[in-house]
């Protein structure tokens, strides 16, 4: 049980009883940083920044918003949790600003799909999808680099990296276990990486809007099969296309068009993005793609490697998980 305390409408030293519904919850206006304590005590406009406490008097959070379509408490409030806001105190009580670690890397987490492709044990670690200008470019690490731990603690997902790395201090030195594709075999290294600054926020990455004319679609099931469907209509991205769209030195199949009954449309995959590898093999026709497609079963993992244009035109690379089925 915890107890969430506050001024509620002008109410003071009102004290509302509930549970927490679950930890680590995101919410439409939190930052990647930022994860929340979901409780069911009663929040209402007043009890912002009042404590969360637990059955021992000690303060578990600092209620801060609530979710609601009427505007007063429906049931579901969030709290920052305490060693979150202690945190951000302690630095901007020592230097006026909130410094947060940064490694210079994009990530996706390890799931079901990309644990039975790789062959790992379980879904645990974060995947390198993107390298900038950073702390891991300098110690070697590159895309497709499997995090699975972070100074000798294990890395549950990427979410769980992000808030290791945030809250470690600026220039401190930490060793970074991973693993790496290398002829087909997972080797496990450990690196020592010197924690930089996070920059401020740039814009969002996301894939351009298509300016081209669709090609003929690939469904990967034959007509009147009971294969499921892809729903991709894809070309060869050749030097000169790749040219063309600022994909310089970028090879694989250009996504022209997403049927939305698809597979593809459901995973994600958006038009203007290129499939460069699939189930780690890479894909430069559409004949090796069709090939490896079409030695999928139902129920099969699929793991894709993609590329494509965000906001800032830089190219920019993530990891499409799904199931074929």
């Amino acid at each position: 049980w915890v107890l969430a305390v506050g001024s509620p409408f002008g109410l003071d030293q009102t004290v509302t009883a509930g549970i927490i519904s679950t930890r680590e919850r995101s919410t439409p206006v939190s930052s990647s940083f930022q994860r929340f304590l979901q409780t069911d005590a009663a929040i209402n406009r007043g009890n912002s920044g009042g404590p969360l406490v637990n059955m021992r008097g000690e303060v578990i959070g600092i209620n801060s918003q609530i979710a609601t379509s009427t505007g007063d408490y429906n049931g579901i409030g969030f709290a920052l949790p305490s060693n979150e806001a202690s945190f951000v105190y302690s630095q901007l009580v020592a230097g006026g600003r909130v410094k947060r670690g940064y490694l210079g890397v994009l990530l996706d987490s390890v799931k079901a799909e990309f644990a039975r492709v790789y062959g790992l044990k379980d879904a645990k670690g974060a995947i390198i999808t993107d390298v900038r200008e950073g702390p891991a470019r300098t110690a070697g690490i590159q895309v497709n680099d499997i995090i699975v731990e972070f100074n000798a603690k294990t890395i549950a997902n990427s979410q769980d990296l992000i808030n290791k790395v945030a809250s470690t201090p600026v220039g401190e030195t930490v060793q970074l276990t991973f693993l790496r594709d290398v002829n087909g075999q997972l080797e496990r290294r450990t690196v020592s990486v010197s924690v930089g600054e996070r920059p401020p926020r740039s814009p969002e990455a996301l894939p351009t809007p298509s300016s081209t004319p669709a090609m003929p679609k690939l469904n990967s099931g034959k007509p009147g099969s009971d294969r499921p469907t892809l729903g991709l209509t894809l070309s060869e991205l050749t030097p000169q296309l790749a040219n063309e769209r600022n994909l310089k030195d970028v090879r694989g199949l250009l996504v022209r068009d997403v049927d939305q009954s698809g597979l593809a449309y459901e995973a994600q995959i958006g038009e203007n993005m290129v499939i460069q590898r699939v189930n780690r093999i890479q894909v430069n026709t559409l004949a090796e793609f069709e090939k490896v497609i079409g030695s999928l079963k139902v129920g099969d993992a699929v793991v894709m490697n993609v590329s494509y244009l965000d906001r800032s035109n830089r190219i920019t690379q993530t990891i499409i998980q799904f199931t074929y089925q």
